[in-house]
């Protein structure tokens, strides 16, 4: 504040300030703009301003597109005697979210499944690191290139080599919670994932890695397929804990709930805990047709890169819901190593108005994505993968799925949102949900309720099933060769014109 008196002080001397030069004239204006705005800046002097933040813009995530809410006619908009009931004409509103291009293929769902390999192929070599040395290692063996030891946890609470002023106060805590946990899921270190994973058999670095990785992470030779060195898909589990919602507005609604003190000393409770198997199930091909030869498909589906573009199938609706949660934390995780990258918004399942509203593509009344009543185009094409004709499933030219990104998208640049595969969606399925849901944002949620909505038709499904107001269900234990899913995320905000396109 010295310097901008002394400015002000010979600015008022006029004689003086006139016998400066010009670039001097623009320092000195300069100065006084930056002290004032350096000083406004720091302090409210007693006002209002709020939490100075940056801009925020919504980010589209890659292979998204933006679904701008709006109101429809949600149900069936053409006369159906037999579906009326099922499905019968609502207005409703959803707001704006992002929802992926194409179904999720298998070349996206191999990446959560090789990430949940080496997450636990990472702790398996910690463990038996641990196992191997009783305490933390010397820089000498963590620097041992051939031995486990490298795999070590880079936090040890019960290393005492470290002076406790030398500890962050996060550390200092864990050791307040008390010691390891080795044989639990959760532990107070983190793994160590700077080291790269060996998975030539010809370059293990020592007995216990090759331990770890012959008798654990892979079958035995004498379950190999084909001579192939194959994953024990067995140990492939991902565990995340959601928040239950319905149980939550449950207890709101509850006057005992309401009235206790300690209602909010229970949060623990509305927490679930998730821990489930993530493979695909590859059998559905064979256990789905009863005397039809789909071997190849069983065997070569999933993992051959041949399918890599095409839609995954045999996963459960507990398994769509557990990608969309890896996703989320696999994109946050990012964000974090980022400096001032904000947390995205969860992917999540889309909702049964909400597949229903993408699927019109912006036309009211459309009995198909495309718009018309027809399922050919102007030159006798197809205009989905389904079944048209009594077992000819080949009329389309495709006998069982097609790759995501084949047919014309929707107005909304949406692929196949009827045939190919039929979808997961969020939603419970009731007959007469129409009736009760809310016209705002509508969805069942029934934790309880096992049978969830599927969407959109398949590749062995007739046309009726590929209108966008035909509702069908599975229970969400299922795995079929004929469903997949896709994911959305929520737009943030309700200026679209703000988006941030990659």
């Amino acid at each position: 504040m010295w310097i901008v008196k002394q400015i002000f002080f010979i600015i008022c001397k006029k004689k003086d300030f006139l016998r400066i030069d010009y670039s001097m004239k623009k320092i000195i204006y300069a100065l006084i703009a930056i002290a004032v705005i350096y000083g406004c800046s720091k302090k409210s002097q007693g006002e209002l301003i709020g939490v100075k933040a940056k801009k925020f813009f919504p980010e589209k995530p890659l292979g998204m597109t933006l679904v701008k809410g709006s109101s429809y006619i949600m149900g069936m908009s053409d006369y159906d005697i037999a579906q009326i009931q099922n499905a019968p004409p609502k207005t409703v509103t959803v707001r704006s979210f992002y929802m992926d291009e194409t179904e999720i293929t298998n070349g996206e769902y191999r990446q959560f499944v090789n990430w949940v390999r080496d997450s636990v192929a990472r702790d398996m070599l910690a463990e038996r690191a641990i196992e191997e040395l009783g305490k933390f290692p010397t820089e000498e063996q963590l620097d041992d290139d051939n031995s486990i030891f490298q795999y070590f946890p880079k936090y040890d609470p019960e290393n005492t080599d470290i002076a406790d002023e030398e500890k962050s106060g996060y550390q200092l805590y864990q050791e307040d919670l008390g010691a390891l946990d080795y044989n639990g899921y959760e532990k107070n270190y983190s793994l160590n994932l700077d080291i790269d994973l060996i998975w030539d058999r010809e370059e293990y670095p020592d007995l216990a890695y090759a331990q770890i990785m012959e008798d654990n992470i892979f079958l035995p030779k004498d379950q190999w397929y084909n001579g192939q060195r194959t994953i024990n898909t067995k140990i492939l589990k991902y565990r995340y804990h959601w928040f239950n919602s319905e149980k939550f507005r449950k207890a709101l609604l509850r006057p005992s709930f309401r009235d206790s003190s300690k209602k909010f000393n229970t949060r623990k409770q509305f927490f679930k805990e998730e821990v489930l198997k993530i493979y695909p199930d590859t059998t559905v091909w064979i256990k789905d047709f009863s005397y039809s030869y789909n071997e190849p498909m069983h065997n070569d589906y999933f993992w051959h890169r041949a399918f890599s573009d095409y839609p995954v199938v045999g996963v459960s609706w507990h398994q769509a819901k557990a990608f969309a949660h890896w996703r989320t934390k696999y994109k946050n995780d990012y964000n974090k190593s980022r400096k001032n990258k904000p947390s995205v918004s969860n992917f999540r399942l889309p909702t049964e108005a909400e597949w229903e509203y993408a699927a019109r593509g912006g036309l009211q009344s459309a009995t198909y994505p495309w718009g018309g009543p027809y399922i050919v185009n102007d030159r006798g094409c197809f205009l989905a993968n389904f079944k048209p004709n009594r077992g000819d499933y080949a009329a389309d030219m495709a006998l069982y799925t097609v790759e995501a990104k084949s047919y014309e998208p929707n107005d909304y640049g949406l692929y196949n949102m009827a045939g190919n595969v039929a979808e997961w969606t969020e939603s419970a399925y009731d007959k007469g949900s129409y009736e009760f849901v809310s016209s705002m944002n509508p969805n069942l949620s029934s934790v309880k309720n096992n049978r969830k909505v599927v969407r959109g038709g398949s590749w062995k499904d007739v046309a009726y099933f590929l209108r966008v107001s035909s509702r069908d269900l599975e229970y969400a234990d299922s795995s079929r060769s004929y469903i997949g899913f896709r994911t959305v995320q929520d737009y943030l905000g309700s200026d679209e014109s703000q988006i941030n396109i990659r």
